[in-house]
């Protein structure tokens, strides 16, 4: 169900190798010794890492059509990502690396696994460190640990790029002294001993595995050889591709998800739920339900009923058996035409372009879309008078805790917030929507729960990208792009999951900006990479009282898709060729290279049959370069199908290109989702579809049968390859379709 912590006598701790402890321990931690370096510097040298031969035909090309120099974004001085980064260093240090009697290593992991691989990423970088097998290490889920203040949230792609270096150092650090503690055994110069498999190797021959040496490791106040992390030419595991450590428990089914965990006590529960989105309770007749088979209790909650049941059966068919009306809720009278309404009314007014200049628009429309993960949302929880334990998979756990103690009137350190692993995320899971609606039950019902959420039940009451309307307006002349106005008007989008309180620790301090958290988070995350003269983003929120949450790359999934959408038009205003229009502007050498390897490798402008066509798109953020090029087949105008896809990206040091590939391809299956097919309609304040039967993601069917990706050679610490691949694959196939059928679309699904 949980690991379980072993008591005092059964650990020994090495923090920031001073600290002692008893020989007769039998394990030892280390704990990191070095906070990770401000990647700010780093990655600003990332561009004398690339190709040369990519180089030299840039500076070619560029030296050849001479362009007015933009101005850079905040994001090219400071991301997100460097800013979490920043917000995390005080509590750097705690990162907790175990090494038992049996030889296993274990990093107590303070993120959220969800499908993305990190758990065979991070084992990666402690085996090689630490010189152990791959199969020797565990990369078990921390609890919540509110010591760790901003240092657990998974999110804004930064789980390696803030990882990467801390991890090093702590199984560094473990090495150290498991060769100080055989050196001592041996009375050997620690400096003549190496390690590998798992063990430390004298000279003649001896070997000590790790396990027999954790005892006396931790006793090692100052190691005697330098616990230095190793250079990237010293990696034998880093960059090489790897299965997923998990893939043989996730396929046989022994992989562990808040349904399967066996909580003694703990019973089956549904929750009925108000007909339009916040809507509440207004009478309630539950003496047929109260009465069905299996049935133990029916309990009213904020957000709705609650039955709880024998079994998950039983629950649903009492629930569907309660006689409930409901009052609306406050989105009631709003429908999508409304929404959009609302929407283009946001925003201000653009610049007056000077007299004679010419100038393009566009106008775009994004739909809401749901998290739609694999998984559905579900919790444990056992409520009890004077503390509560909560199973569930959560991206934000310290904040989660913090909530649900004050929900409960408990203090927040008689909460137990137990992460478990989930089943996607795509956003879906840094609010705890379900863990504390868990709780509320338990304490009303006076016993454990096992809730879940049905797909229904996500998809209409859940969160989702909010709905978007934007105003481009491009003025150009003599072959040059002199401004560039892009208004974004959005929904409002939640962000009470921890970021405001992490981007304050990090020195931003919103109220004297005058700034909003949206408005921070778009100024840290939104920027143009191409040269386009003088360029202004601007976002305006409007607030309605709707579940709203960030989804895959937050605003760059509609910003940039719009501003790729735009370079094509601008590119067809101006005569040119697509790819040589953008890599004429892009201001970043590295993503000049990318451009050029997706370019080659998809043979870019080659001959297609009428209503078949190549779309291109291109992307940089949280560290990474990435560009995507699509073939599109619109022969049924019913049913376009991407036929091939080639995607070229540098995210610098790649840790495990098969889990990078992976994150890539499903990139490019959210960016065909999102511009062909699926969204969610909003009708009288209620959301339309219910189920993937309704809500169209991208099948089988709808997958491109060639997806060929090229992965450029490293260039300097890892990005960020979560959400870095859906602006520029979405865009690609938006370009691709208005290419093949000679259109301009703005509103996107297409199929809506």
């Amino acid at each position: 169900m949980r690991d379980t912590v072993p008591g005092a006598t059964d650990r020994a701790t090495a923090p920031t190798g001073r600290t002692t402890a008893p020989t007769d321990r039998r394990r030892f931690l280390t704990y990191l010794l070095a906070a990770p370096t401000l990647t700010i510097a780093a990655r600003a040298g990332l561009d004398a890492a690339a190709p040369a031969a990519a180089h030299a035909a840039a500076a070619e090309q560029a030296s050849a059509a001479p362009q007015l120099l933009g101005l850079p974004g905040i994001p090219d001085i400071l991301d997100l990502g460097d800013a979490l980064i920043v917000a995390g260093l005080p509590t750097a240090h705690l990162l907790v690396l175990e090494i038992g009697t049996d030889g296993r290593a274990a990093l107590h992991l303070p993120r959220l696994e969800v499908g993305q691989g990190l758990t065979t990423t991070i084992a990666m970088l402690v085996a090689d460190e630490l010189d152990a097998r791959l199969g020797d290490v565990d990369v078990p889920l921390s609890d919540g640990r509110p010591d760790l203040l901003f240092n657990q949230l998974t999110g804004a792609s930064n789980s390696v790029r803030s990882l990467y270096d801390p991890v090093r150092a702590a199984a560094a650090a473990a090495r150290a002294r498991l060769v100080t503690a055989a050196a001592h055994r041996w009375s050997l110069p620690a400096d003549t001993l190496r390690t590998a498999d798992s063990a430390v190797l004298a000279p003649d021959g001896r070997r000590a595995g790790y396990g027999e040496l954790a005892a006396a490791a931790a006793t090692v106040a100052v190691p005697a050889v330098p616990a230095t992390p190793k250079s990237p030419d010293q990696q034998r595991l880093v960059g090489r591709r790897t299965g997923r450590i998990d893939a043989r428990d996730i396929v046989t089914g022994r992989a562990t998800y808040a349904g399967d965990l066996a909580v003694p006590g703990a019973v089956p529960t549904v929750v009925a739920r108000p007909t339009t989105i916040n809507g509440t309770l207004r009478t309630l007749d539950a003496s047929a339900a109260r009465t069905m088979p299996g049935v133990l209790g029916v309990v009213q909650i904020p957000t709705g009923v609650a039955v709880l049941a024998e079994t998950f059966d039983q629950a649903l068919k009492a629930r569907d058996a309660l006689r409930t009306s409901w009052n609306p809720g406050p989105v009631a009278a709003l429908s999508d035409p409304d929404i959009r309404a609302r929407l283009r009314a946001a925003h201000a007014p653009f610049l007056v372009p000077p007299l004679l200049t010419q100038y393009v628009d566009g106008e775009f429309d994004f739909a809401f879309v749901n998290h739609a993960p694999m998984e559905v949302l579900t919790a444990v929880a056992d409520v009890r008078p004077n503390r509560a334990e909560i199973w569930f998979a959560s991206q934000t756990p310290i904040v989660a805790q913090q909530s649900i103690a004050a929900d409960l009137g408990l203090p927040q350190d008689a909460v137990t917030v137990h992460v478990v692993r989930g089943g996607g995320s795509f956003g879906r899971r840094l609010f705890f929507d379900a863990a504390l609606e868990a709780a509320r039950i338990s304490r009303a019902a006076g016993r454990p729960v096992k809730l879940m959420w049905t797909r229904n039940d996500d998809m209409r009451h859940g969160r989702m990208r909010p709905a978007s309307h934007h105003r481009v307006r491009a003025t150009y002349g003599l072959g040059q792009v002199l401004s560039y106005e892009h208004r974004v008007a959005t929904v409002r989008t939640d962000f009470r999951h921890g970021l405001g309180e992490a981007l304050t620790a990090a020195g931003f301090n919103l109220s004297v900006a005058g700034i909003s958290l949206a408005q921070a988070f778009f100024l840290l995350s939104e920027k143009n990479p191409y040269n386009v003269g003088v360029p202004t983003q601007l976002l305006s929120e409007v607030p309605l009282e709707m579940h709203t949450g960030s989804w895959r790359s937050v605003y760059s999934g509609t910003v940039r898709v719009a501003d790729e959408i735009m370079m094509d038009e601008l590119a067809r205003r101006l005569g040119q060729d697509p790819v040589a229009f953008r890599r004429a502007r892009l201001r970043d050498a590295g993503g000049r290279a990318v451009l050029d390897k997706v370019a080659q490798a998809g043979r870019w402008g080659r001959p297609m049959p009428a209503g078949q066509a190549q779309g291109i798109g291109y992307h940089d953020e949280n560290g990474g370069r990435v560009a995507y090029l699509v073939e599109i087949d619109t022969a049924d105008p019913h049913l376009p199908r991407v036929t091939r896809a080639v995607i070229a990206a540098d995210l610098g040091r790649v840790i495990n290109p098969s889990g990078l590939e992976a994150q890539l391809t499903g990139a490019l299956i959210d960016g065909i989702s999102v511009i062909l097919q699926a969204g969610n309609h909003i009708d009288h304040g209620a959301v339309r579809e219910g189920s993937f039967a309704d809500f169209r993601y991208a099948r089988q069917r709808h997958t491109p049968p060639s997806v060929e990706i090229h992965l450029l050679p490293p260039s300097g610490p890892p990005g960020g390859a979560g959400e870095l691949g859906v602006p520029a694959a979405s865009a690609a196939v938006a370009n691709a379709y208005a290419r093949a059928t000679g259109t301009a679309p703005r509103s996107f699904p297409l199929d809506f």
